[in-house]
């Protein structure tokens, strides 16, 4: 898939207009769509009609999450919902998600509920990249979900990664035989990982004004089937 540097810098320009450094997570996934990377189609609701209308599109089931610049971990708020199958679920988990999200950051700013398509679930890993203030981009890797944060099990590279650099990263990881297939399951897509990986370093290279990137969960489905990222969250460097 070609890259399309003009519209990753409109969604980045776009944002610093509004007076932001944080991306809603559409605006994350748009980013990292007009990049090659493969991610979970979602779209933002402001209101439950809006929201019904792109579940129709997208098609039951759906998934929806608080859209907040202000709330990081969207489960904390009672912001998630997963599995909504009608009209009725998807109705009253917009009004049940913003009322949660109120109640755990009265001041957030919200932008509404994002909705998007419900996948099976695939192993889960995290990718990510950062701004060293010595070295520039660095990528991350590591099993994901909340397993990133119990086990600290990851690797990192400075970027930009070649096939190997990347490859070298999946390997690195103690959870590696999860990933290459531990007592008889399959093997998930490692080819699919280490692209993504080299995908996000370039995308952090090419654009260092990207202070944080988190892909987090990225499913990784069985070997040929690829892997998706679910989440994303992108921060932004200030004034930049």
């Amino acid at each position: 898939m070609a890259t399309d540097r003009k519209k990753v810098a409109e969604i980045l320009a776009s944002t610093r207009r509004q007076g932001r450094r944080v991306l809603l997570e559409h605006e994350a996934k748009q980013v990292l769509s007009a990049w090659g990377i493969p991610v979970a189609r979602s779209e933002l609701a402001r209101d439950a009609s809006e929201a019904v209308r792109i579940a129709r599109e997208l098609r039951y089931p759906v998934v929806m999450k608080i859209a907040s610049p202000d709330i990081v971990h969207k489960s904390d708020a009672g912001g998630v919902r997963v599995g909504l199958s009608s009209e009725l679920e998807v109705r009253q988990a917009f009004d049940e998600i913003l009322a949660n999200a109120r109640a755990y950051r009265p001041n957030a700013n919200i932008a509404g509920v994002t909705v998007q398509e419900y996948l099976p679930q695939g192993k889960e890993v995290i990718v990510g990249a950062m701004q060293d203030p010595s070295f520039g981009a660095t990528v991350m890797f590591g099993l994901g979900g909340i397993w990133v944060e119990v086990l600290k099990d990851v690797s990192f590279r400075l970027a930009p990664l070649t096939a190997e650099d990347a490859k070298e990263m999946i390997r690195e990881i103690k959870g590696y035989p999860v990933l290459a297939g531990l007592r008889g399951e399959p093997q998930v897509d490692l080819d699919a990982i280490a692209d993504m990986l080299q995908k996000v370093g370039d995308l952090a290279c090419e654009f260092s004004e990207i202070a944080e990137l988190d892909l987090n969960p990225v499913f990784a489905f069985d070997r040929g089937k690829g892997a998706i990222a679910i989440d994303a969250r992108m921060i932004l460097k200030e004034g930049s």
